[in-house]
């Protein structure tokens, strides 16, 4: 058992971000590497891409990029093994690449529907069954997955993404029941409104923002660091009896 100096150490260990070259999935893998982990991050744009991995490296932590479009399902065991080429198998996993189209319901077509779905929450489940057996050689693993306001609340123009999120609650409690037995847990952070590129259009509107933020019970917005300590928990031994839980990092959006 480790001691309170170790809880939250993340020396030895490799993550697998997914979206790591920007907006919660760049500060996910850069809170991760600043905690000792060895950082893969995965992401579409190579040059945003090398540019998130050089900036971990220049603060002193160990990361490597792995340039994909994580649109097909089939590659998953592919990017898996990759993942696994520098550093050695991934033991977290971190699902935050996603996509929100912010479409009307009669503007969403099949296409768009499917590809908010097949982002947000066919390729988390994917990715983290192609990461199960090098988590399960290693002794256990953690997947941490991004889940949102929509997983429990409907928003305007979210039909689609609040699907999807809705779905990754779900996914997330499902693989906690699947393989918390094999010391794997599976936990999901639900960010309330955060400046990324995702939200880019709402933190344009000075209005907007101020009202959102006094729906909290803190009365901000968030601010990216403010996710730093629960992913470090989440991907830590910290976490080790935590599994199957939705953590609403939101300032008490949710609790009013």
């Amino acid at each position: 058992m480790p001691d309170r100096l170790t809880l939250f150490d993340l020396s030895g260990r490799v993550a697998l971000v997914t979206g790591g070259s920007s907006g919660i999935g760049r500060r996910l893998s850069e809170a991760l590497a600043g905690a000792g982990a060895s950082v893969v991050l995965v992401a579409r744009r190579a040059e945003q891409l090398g540019e998130a991995v050089a900036a971990i490296k220049a603060a002193g932590g160990a990361a490597t990029g792995l340039a994909r479009d994580l649109a097909d399902p089939a590659q998953m065991e592919e990017v898996a093994r990759a993942a696994a080429g520098d550093f050695g198998p991934p033991d977290i996993l971190v699902n935050a690449a996603g996509i929100n189209l912010r479409e009307a319901p009669e503007a969403i077509t099949p296409e768009s529907w499917e590809r908010t779905i097949t982002l947000n929450l066919t390729i988390p489940f994917f990715l983290a069954r192609a990461c199960v057996a090098g988590m399960k050689e290693k002794g256990g693993g953690r997947i941490v997955n991004i889940a949102s306001l929509q997983s429990e609340r409907a928003m305007p123009n979210g039909m689609a993404y609040g699907a999807s999120k809705g779905g990754v609650a779900q996914l997330t409690r499902a693989m906690a029941e699947a393989w918390s037995g094999d010391g794997i847990t599976a936990n999901a952070i639900a960010p309330g409104f955060f400046p990324t590129e995702l939200t880019g259009a709402v933190f344009e509107d000075e209005e907007r923002v101020a009202a959102l933020a006094a729906q909290t019970a803190i009365g901000r917005n968030g601010r990216l660091e403010d996710l730093d300590g629960i992913a470090i928990f989440l991907a830590s031994a910290a976490s080790a009896y935590v599994t199957g839980q939705i953590v609403y990092v939101d300032g008490g959006f949710t609790a009013k």
